[in-house]
């Protein structure tokens, strides 16, 4: 005759391997589909590209900075062209890796009312600010900075407050390149927080 543990009050005989290591049967956290993960991946490429190769322009920016603290205090010779220089390379960083802080929540955030809310809600505020507020502010800067960069290369703008006098529309076009970088980066955080809006679980995405 076969031998029958004693039943537990959960309804599990007491030979069974999860009563004898004492653990209790919990749901596994949803996660996200393979097909959902490669369609993020996609949306979060580009700001990633983009960041990675802008966080290079903090070596020349650096040697700008060396030279001209070298030529003005050691030789009494300061340049033209170090402090425009590392401006517009410091504002194309800044710009350039804004996407990609985005999508690592590096932004800052006034969440401290925020974190103690479910994950549900978290992801129900996160979506309806992007809705609503997000997306619409992101087409109106694109719309504003790239006349502002296309009427910047028509005229070969300088700038004028430097005795260098640099070209100036190159750092001009990276506003809407950033805008654009922006815009994608938030359809993919967009999709995150439907996600997570409906499964109550944190949008775990894989690096």
């Amino acid at each position: 005759m076969p031998m029958r543990g004693r039943r537990s009050p959960a309804g599990r005989t007491a030979c069974h391997p999860s009563y004898l290591l004492g653990a209790t049967f919990m749901p596994e956290p949803a996660s996200p589909s393979a097909r959902l993960l490669h369609v993020v991946a996609i949306l979060d490429f580009p700001s990633v590209l983009v960041a990675k190769a802008a966080a290079w322009l903090i070596l020349p920016m650096m040697a700008s900075l060396v030279y001209e603290v070298i030529a003005r205090y050691w030789f009494d010779n300061p340049t033209i062209w170090a402090y425009d220089t590392t401006y517009m390379m410091a504002g194309s960083l800044f710009m350039l890796g804004s996407a990609y802080a985005l999508r690592n929540g590096s932004h800052v955030r006034a969440d401290f009312l925020l974190s103690y809310l479910p994950p549900r809600w978290q992801a129900l505020v996160d979506v309806l600010l992007y809705v609503i507020v997000y997306f619409p502010a992101m087409a109106l800067f694109f719309w504003a900075s790239y006349k502002f960069a296309g009427q910047s290369w028509a005229e070969h703008e300088t700038y004028p407050q430097s005795p260098w006098m640099p070209i100036i529309y190159p750092l001009k076009t990276v506003m809407p390149v950033t805008i654009a970088l922006l815009f994608l980066q938030g359809i993919s955080e967009l999709i995150k927080g439907v996600w997570t809006l409906k499964h109550n679980t944190p949008f775990q995405k894989s690096e």
